[in-house]
């Protein structure tokens, strides 16, 4: 059976709008962010660490593509994980998010020692003219609390991949492959297959962070996961830069998938 047109993936740390970034501050480098996003095209897209200010400014800056918020509680002080689409290549047929913690319907609630409040934010798509409805997933786990990972892991598994759902799960988890947090969403039960394993064996892991250096720092720590029919095509860690100046302490990562 021929397949049909492939789904353009990327997960994008933005680093929120820290004023002591300097020269790498965001209003320094928010059109790069927007070049680059323009310039590789997903149809889907999750960022991390985006303050409601930077997700508005890339509303209003990336045309064709509309934020998921519509069922979201707006908090000017909050981080959110976000997900951009294309409307013209995905339609939506529901969204949600919830909090990572022991109540996930309180907002801004945190558990396990988790230094913020972390969650994940959903939506169920279909691309036009095909069946298959899916979801796609991002979430930002704690950068401090082992045991907050974990449990936010295991709840995105029990909520999503124990009911064998068709899904996309991207974002910034803090951990490197085959730690405990990858080692429970892809145990052989979840389905979850990460993108980049289908062409790097395990030890083949170029970070995806770097400081604003473009020099790699840690791990690759930002992931695509994928469940059956999602069969990866190709990946990409993008490390586009203007002069040297880069778009974020965080290199994209794309992944590109069909079915």
């Amino acid at each position: 059976m021929a397949l049909g047109q492939p789904l353009r993936l990327m997960t994008f740390n933005l680093r929120f709008a820290n004023p002591l970034d300097g020269p790498n501050h965001w209003d320094c480098r928010k059109e790069l962010v927007v070049e680059t996003i323009l310039a590789w095209a997903p149809d889907l897209i999750g960022t991390q660490e985006g303050t409601v200010p930077q997700l508005e400014y890339l509303a209003a800056h990336l045309p064709g593509y509309a934020p998921l918020i519509g069922h979201r509680e707006i908090d000017r002080t909050c981080q959110y994980p976000t997900i951009f689409y294309q409307t013209a290549s995905v339609e939506v047929l529901e969204s949600d998010e919830f909090w990572l913690s022991e109540t996930p319907r309180q907002h801004r609630s945190l558990s396990w020692g988790s230094a913020f409040p972390r969650m994940v934010t959903f939506g169920v798509f279909r691309q036009p003219q095909r069946h298959l409805r899916f979801y796609f997933l991002n979430t930002h786990l704690d950068h401090i609390s082992a045991s907050a990972r974990w449990h936010g892991a295991r709840m995105i598994r029990e909520h999503f991949l124990d009911h064998q759902r068709t899904v996309i799960l991207v974002g910034d988890f803090n951990e490197p492959p085959e730690a405990p947090v990858h080692q429970l969403l892809l145990a052989a039960n979840s389905n979850l297959t990460d993108t980049w394993r289908v062409f790097h064996p395990v030890g083949d892991d170029p970070t995806t962070q770097h400081d604003f250096t473009g020099k790699g720092r840690g791990s690759r720590i930002d992931w695509i996961l994928v469940t059956p029919p999602f069969q990866t095509r190709k990946v990409e860690i993008i490390t586009y830069n203007r002069g040297g100046r880069y778009p974020s302490d965080h290199f994209p990562y794309l992944a590109e998938v069909d079915y």
